[in-house]
């Protein structure tokens, strides 16, 4: 892969979450999505954007309208000016619009939005895929070969896959798609619930596609979760604190009143409310485990997919080249691609 060029990235939470960290943004990762039913979404926490892979089509009409006034100077909007950058760029379209406590950008992508936003769309992809940072991360990801591909035999009809973004700004819903010529505008939307206005949106996408097209996926860019349970556990702590105060204060004699902090008056129910508290906080360590233990497979499968495992295959090779089994070995794959092959045609067929 020479200097310039972007890999193909594979559509995989664990991976878009280390490309983010990479990238240097902490308080976020991503999610699969599986269904926008609401009891799925609940389960996401706080949604910042989506990230949509699907098939790409040449002439495809958008969905909404193509945004030309004053409202690109508030929308980072940045044009994919090189082949394969589309996952990086979905991305980090949606970061560079989202204003929340729980994400920090870091330093590498704060300079690419504070030197950026003042230019255009084009300037502003040509800053991002020349960053020496973003390349590197990106290209972190690339397959292993030992084999130079010369692209006049690439076929011409292979289908190509596309990331594009979604996100709410500022009570519209946008598709940030940097193959177009600016954002999507999809329409007004409730910036708080902006999930169940991109259910149509989506279903009407996939039902423009053939029947048998199933290749699709989304992804939640969502706050990170350790990140929420450790903040969600050190609330639970300062409320037992409170309560437990209020107990020492029944013991010295003191009358409590209700001061509207919703803590209970009684010392049975100032106990009560402390244990209820502490199996909350149990069950969030329990979460904090679940995270953990995910982001450590993340990390091992992410290691797999680096590794170059084609030393290992040509020795493999030449080994059973060695004993005389390699040809007799092909030649029974082909035999069982061939069947493989008359069965379905004889399917095809009675169908």
């Amino acid at each position: 892969m020479s200097a310039g060029e972007w890999c193909l990235i594979e559509s995989d939470p664990g991976v878009f979450t280390e490309l983010i960290r990479g990238f240097g943004v902490q308080g976020v990762q991503v999610e699969e999505i599986w269904s926008l039913d609401e009891h799925s979404l609940e389960q996401l926490g706080h949604v910042h954007g989506l990230i949509f892979l699907y098939k790409w089509r040449q002439g495809e009409e958008p969905q909404g309208s193509i945004v030309e006034d004053g409202r690109l100077e508030e929308i980072f909007f940045s044009k994919q000016v090189v082949q394969n950058a589309c996952a990086t760029q979905a991305i980090l379209s949606i970061l560079m619009n989202v204003k929340h406590p729980d994400i920090d950008l870091g330093t590498v992508v704060s300079e690419i939005k504070d030197f950026g936003i003042s230019l255009d769309p084009v300037s502003r992809g040509l800053i991002l895929t020349n960053s020496e940072h973003i390349r590197k991360v990106h290209n972190s990801f690339g397959r292993q070969t030992l084999f130079e591909f010369d692209e006049k035999h690439v076929k011409k009809d292979e289908d190509a896959y596309h990331f594009v973004g979604y996100v709410p700004i500022k009570g519209r819903l946008y598709e940030l798609d940097g193959l177009r010529d600016g954002p999507v505008d999809l329409g007004r939307c409730d910036q708080q619930n902006w999930l169940r206005y991109i259910k149509p949106v989506l279903d009407k996408r996939i039902q423009s596609f053939e029947n048998d097209e199933i290749h699709f996926n989304l992804m939640a860019l969502v706050s990170d979760k350790k990140q929420a349970y450790t903040k969600e556990i050190a609330e639970l702590e300062n409320r037992k604190s409170l309560a437990a105060h209020r107990i020492q204060a029944l013991v010295a004699g003191e009358e409590l009143i209700d001061d509207g902090s919703g803590l209970p008056i009684t010392a049975d129910g100032l106990q009560s409310f402390i244990e209820e508290e502490e199996a909350k906080a149990m069950s969030l360590q329990g979460c904090i485990m679940q995270e953990d233990s995910k982001m450590e497979k993340y990390r091992l499968e992410n290691i797999c997919r680096r590794h170059n495992y084609l030393p290992l295959i040509m020795e493999i090779l030449k080994v059973l080249a060695k004993r005389g089994e390699l040809v007799r070995l092909c030649e029974q794959v082909k035999r069982k691609k061939a069947a493989d092959k008359t069965a379905k045609g004889e399917e095809s067929a009675k169908a």
